[in-house]
């Protein structure tokens, strides 16, 4: 068996385990790395036992997401304002990570629901909702019985539908609205502003405390159209709107004065806005303040 091609080729999976998991890039490449350094450290004999090297794979990078999410989570409580997942930026359509293995749900919104389940109900809900694992292999990753598992599973899931109702939009009306969001935003226009949002819209913005951002959920429909409104007034002619994909899903980049200033996503109705969820996070958008604004945008 050829050690390092057989990891390389479960790669994307057990990233986009951590990332779900964790919801930070940088956690979940570091879990990567931890998992392939136990992976090496074993020796020949050790790795010609193992029948099923994914398996192997999925329930170490498993167990190690569960105790780092422990930790994480206790940090999160002490996070200076909302706090929202690292973002996946994809200009190209090319970025690995948000291929196969992430073809379902790992929007903003869908990945901020999962904050509010243990560290062990999440692990079982993603591997076997997201990922098709059956409950004996899942309870064999997670140490616990198959009966454990699933009521692990139906508590998440009671959990996660607490939350507002998901809609099935195109994305063709996905990038419509935000083209329009992005085109009111840079003008400013109040009354164009305000007719994207529902009334009961609310806006989730992440600065961790490093730049200035909304230190509390933002709701209703006017209050999110004058926060707007008042920084187009601030920063209209050195602000500029760019359509990317962030997780898996249109989104937008807003760079000031040609420099990364946050990304953008939205929940809708197909109609309306929903939520808005902004990232300003330096500490989040490290990997990608190279990044320069392409000739095309919106």
């Amino acid at each position: 068996m050829n050690r390092l091609q057989s990891f390389t080729d479960h790669r994307p999976r057990l990233f986009g385990i951590a990332y779900r998991m964790l919801a930070s890039r940088a956690e979940a490449e570091d879990l990567v790395q931890n998992t392939y350094l136990r992976w090496h450290a074993l020796s020949e004999d050790e790795v010609l036992q193992i029948r099923e090297p994914q398996a192997w794979l999925v329930t170490v990078i498993s167990r190690l997401c569960v105790d780092r999410l422990r930790v994480l989570k206790r940090e999160r409580e002490n996070y200076t304002g909302p706090w929202l997942p690292e973002p996946l930026i994809e200009v190209d359509n090319q970025t690995p990570e948000l291929m196969a293995e992430f073809s379902s749900d790992v929007s903003l919104a869908f990945l901020t629901m999962l904050e509010r389940l243990s560290a062990e109900e999440r692990a079982a809900f993603l591997l076997h909702q997201v990922f098709d694992v059956d409950y004996p292999e899942v309870a064999g990753m997670l140490n616990k019985t198959a009966a454990a598992c699933r009521q692990l599973v139906h508590r998440a899931k009671e959990r996660v539908q607490q939350d507002k109702p998901r809609f099935h939009v195109s994305r063709d009306h996905h990038r419509q609205l935000l083209q329009r969001f992005s085109v009111a935003a840079q003008s400013g226009d109040l009354k164009a502003l305000n007719a994207l949002f529902a009334d009961d819209a609310q806006l989730i913005g992440d600065g961790g405390g490093k730049v200035a951002s909304v230190n509390r959920v933002l709701h209703g429909a006017s209050r999110i159209s004058r926060l707007y409104h008042v920084i187009a007034r601030n920063f209209a002619l050195r602000m500029q709107f760019v359509e990317v994909n962030i997780n898996g899903e249109p989104g937008l980049l807003r760079f000031i004065d040609g420099k990364l200033d946050g990304t953008v996503s939205i929940v809708s109705d197909g109609e309306k806005i929903l939520d808005i969820y902004t990232v300003r996070n330096p500490d989040k958008l490290q990997a990608y303040q190279g990044m320069r604004i392409p000739t095309k945008n919106n």
